[in-house]
């Protein structure tokens, strides 16, 4: 008769339940880390590591609903990237500044195409007051009368047309950190002449036609 060894069934016992290895499943070796939120004057910095590489970029601040990106750096360290975006954005807005216009109608400091591009994409414009910028964009060279602006925007008045047309400049003024003020034609609201100047009068009582800056006409068209 075969006889049985109890030690060895119990060894081969223990070998089949014994543990086995889990398998781990492969992480990726740099996974982005949480997304930092800071502000840096009009403008929304998010941070963090991405790829390997520490990384800031700006966005338009909220509550506007526009998300396009204005700017981007990277450095060594979070702290590093978010310093060379905060470089990046005040050369910029140096850049700007330096590259305006003096409107030889008004002695008024103009905004460029893109500084107005930024604002009209940002500023919350009432639908009168786009109506308004897109009717004397459209005008050109010609410009409109107040009647003209009324009509356009809808409004009965040409009095709730100007301070419309006027509200509309300070909003952009204040998104630019401008000072929109009326000293080169103190008759005209303030804000207005941010936007526009006045054409020649055909009669001494005609004030003239309200005409577009064209740099904020060029934004109109490719904005509104």
């Amino acid at each position: 008769m075969t006889r049985f060894n109890t030690d060895g069934r119990t060894a081969t016992g223990r070998s089949l339940f014994k543990d086995k290895p889990k398998k781990v499943k492969d992480r990726p070796q740099d996974t982005p880390s949480a997304v930092q939120l800071g502000v840096h004057g009009r403008y929304q910095i998010k941070s963090g590591r991405l790829s390997g590489e520490y990384v800031a970029r700006a966005f338009p601040k909220p509550p506007t609903t526009a998300r396009g990106l204005i700017a981007e750096a990277r450095g060594a360290t979070e702290d590093a990237a978010i310093a060379a975006l905060h470089e990046v954005i005040d050369a910029r807005e140096i850049r700007r500044t330096e590259g305006r216009r003096v409107d030889p109608e008004t002695g008024a400091t103009v905004p460029s195409a893109e500084e107005y591009g930024e604002a009209l994409d940002q500023v919350a414009l009432s639908r009168p007051q786009r109506a308004m910028l897109t009717a004397l964009a459209l005008a050109e060279d010609d410009g409109l009368t107040e009647i003209g602006m009324a009509s356009a925007a809808g409004y009965k008045s040409r009095a709730s047309a100007n301070r419309a047309f006027a509200a509309a400049g300070l909003l952009i003024a204040s998104y630019l950190s401008f000072e929109a003020t009326s000293e080169s034609d103190p008759k005209e609201a303030e804000g207005a002449t941010l936007l526009a100047y006045r054409g020649e009068g055909k009669t001494d009582d005609d004030q003239g036609n309200w005409i577009l800056h064209h740099e904020l006409r060029e934004a109109v068209r490719t904005a509104l």
